[in-house]
């Protein structure tokens, strides 16, 4: 069973998930996560494949909306691409102990790691704000420069700290998930494709292998029987 709600974070989502077998993969979407289960504090890095959830356990999880988790965090955001890592190698042990104890003995679980991630949250870099915002609205990499006031390689090398990787796969990652969505919504694949800015069908379905590693018609059947967020809950094997 899967829940989840908007944070008082900006930008962020919390979320909540029974992981057991049959969960579905969990889709490249451009986020980092902080991951609470059965006494682990984890983070989930910004993926460019799909993960397979591990069965069994409890989670609750505050998705940081695109590029604004590093900050948070302390870490760049490509050190931690496609690895799910203990907080404690972050932060150390003794704050890692310390606060998963306090998650552990409160009565909202959810919320206390709301809670945590919310102290050390700081406003998020505008520039890329204007990035995240220009390219989910199918916009191209050069003009995200533009948009943010950056060279080429400087952008490059910020969204990497940023968001894990460069403006392109973001872009290409982001137009993955607004073609999930409508898809989702039941739009037919090729509308969905056109209006998510693919060429055609066969292009979005050749994005769909390389990020997702399953069909269209896979996810669709995965979407209708257990009700997904955009990209799943993130959770480790």
């Amino acid at each position: 069973m899967y829940a989840e709600r908007a944070s008082v974070v900006a930008g962020a989502v919390v979320w909540t998930r029974s992981a057991g077998p049959g969960a579905g993969p969990v889709l490249p979407d451009g986020c980092m996560d902080l991951l609470w289960s059965e006494g682990r504090l984890l983070v989930a890095g910004p993926d460019t494949h799909a993960h397979t959830p591990g069965a069994g356990g409890t989670w609750a999880g505050v998705r940081f909306a695109p590029g604004s988790a590093p900050a948070v965090l302390g870490v760049p955001a490509h050190e931690l691409r496609d690895r799910r890592v203990e907080l404690a190698d972050l932060w150390g042990d003794a704050d890692a102990r310390r606060l998963a104890e306090r998650i552990g003995e409160a009565p909202d679980e959810a919320a206390e790691l709301e809670a945590v991630a919310l102290e050390r949250a700081v406003p998020t870099d505008p520039l890329l704000g204007a990035v995240v915002r220009h390219l989910d609205a199918g916009g191209t990499v050069a003009g995200a420069a533009d948009v943010a006031g950056l060279g080429a390689r400087q952008l490059h090398r910020r969204s990497l700290d940023a968001f894990g990787y460069g403006p392109k796969t973001l872009a290409r990652i982001l137009r993955l998930q607004r073609a999930l969505t409508l898809v989702r919504r039941g739009v037919p694949y090729g509308d969905a494709a056109h209006r998510a800015g693919c060429a055609d069908q066969a292009h979005l379905a050749r994005e769909m292998r390389a990020l997702a590693g399953i069909t269209l018609g896979a996810y669709e059947a995965l979407a209708k029987s257990e009700t997904p967020s955009p990209s799943g809950s993130r959770t480790t094997a």
